[in-house]
């Protein structure tokens, strides 16, 4: 689907890329971007989060010198030709009509189908319709239902063609897990081709821990919510399933949680999780101390903080 996109791009036509995460959206991005800065013009890349942003920012740094960052907290080189921001700093420089709403050429807007979150969805909507009418667009969105929808209404808005590319393909197959709670295993329950393991789901669910094992549940579920300090982090569900996973070479692993204070426990917990083979220990430890090394000696002297 690249050339396709690619087509669309040196054509001076706005697309829409629909496509699963890790088959490679970025990649279209970088062409614009590429594409802007040969061409002498601005382009202006936007993202949902800071932290992706951050991310981008170090990546289209690697590639492209003419590179800045703006997020409301950092602000790298303003007046780059290629800046990365967020979507919410972009629809404020609009607000304020700043002089890049009027020089830009490009805008790719990564994680378009964010528009349609509730609370969020309207940034990017006023983003979108704000923008200048002779800019073009590139529009990164994982599989949405609506695509034409979206691409027919920016159309309309901005009196321009708007392409979609959309491919069902996914580079990384999924796979569904469950894992009961007080068990000691995963369960496939639907696999890579989509299709739904009754028999395994069937065995999860006589996996879990019986309801008259009352005590148990609650401890366990107090535990998890970080409530039980005192108790051993090898007991707790996750840290027994995240071990499982490491042990099965499913890593690299994520874990949610929707409270910042259960996020910072897990990671302490987790933390105590011995990750690093003895090849990977010796080169930290080498690293480390090539810097102390490195250090002058009345560096070495200052006490540490604890």
């Amino acid at each position: 689907y690249y050339i396709w996109a690619i087509t669309c791009l040196e054509n001076s036509e706005s697309v829409m890329v629909s496509a699963h995460t890790s088959a490679g959206k970025t990649v279209v991005a970088l062409y614009a971007i590429a594409m802007s800065l040969r061409n002498g013009q601005c382009v202006i890349y936007t993202s949902p989060i800071k932290a992706l942003s951050n991310q981008k920012y170090r990546e289209f740094k690697e590639e492209f010198s003419d590179v800045g960052l703006m997020t409301g907290d950092v602000t790298i080189d303003p007046n780059a030709s290629c800046l990365v921001m967020t979507t919410e700093i972009w629809r404020s420089m609009q607000y304020k009509g700043s002089e890049v709403t009027r020089e830009v050429a490009w805008i790719i807007f990564d994680e378009v189908h964010y528009m349609r979150d509730r609370e969020r969805g309207v940034v990017w909507e006023e983003s979108i319709v704000m923008s200048p009418k002779n800019a073009r667009f590139v529009f990164l969105s994982a599989t949405v239902p609506n695509a034409k929808e979206f691409a027919d209404w920016v159309a309309k808005v901005h009196q321009q063609p708007c392409h979609i590319v959309y491919t069902d393909y996914r580079p990384t197959p999924l796979q569904h897990y469950i894992f009961p709670s007080g068990s000691e295993g995963m369960y496939l329950v639907v696999d890579e081709k989509g299709k739904f393991r009754e028999d395994s789901f069937q065995k999860a669910l006589n996996a879990l821990v019986p309801a008259a094992d009352g005590d148990r549940k609650n401890e366990n579920a107090k535990w998890q919510k970080g409530l039980v300090l005192g108790k051993a982090a090898e007991e707790s569900d996750i840290f027994k399933m995240v071990k499982m996973i490491i042990q099965r070479q499913y890593d690299p692993v994520i874990l949610f949680s929707f409270s910042k204070r259960e996020c910072e426990f897990l990671a302490m917990q987790m933390a105590k999780m011995d990750l690093n083979g003895d090849i990977e220990k010796d080169n930290i430890e080498k690293i480390f101390w090539c810097a102390m090394d490195m250090l002058s000696d009345d560096d070495k002297k200052l006490p540490q903080a604890s």
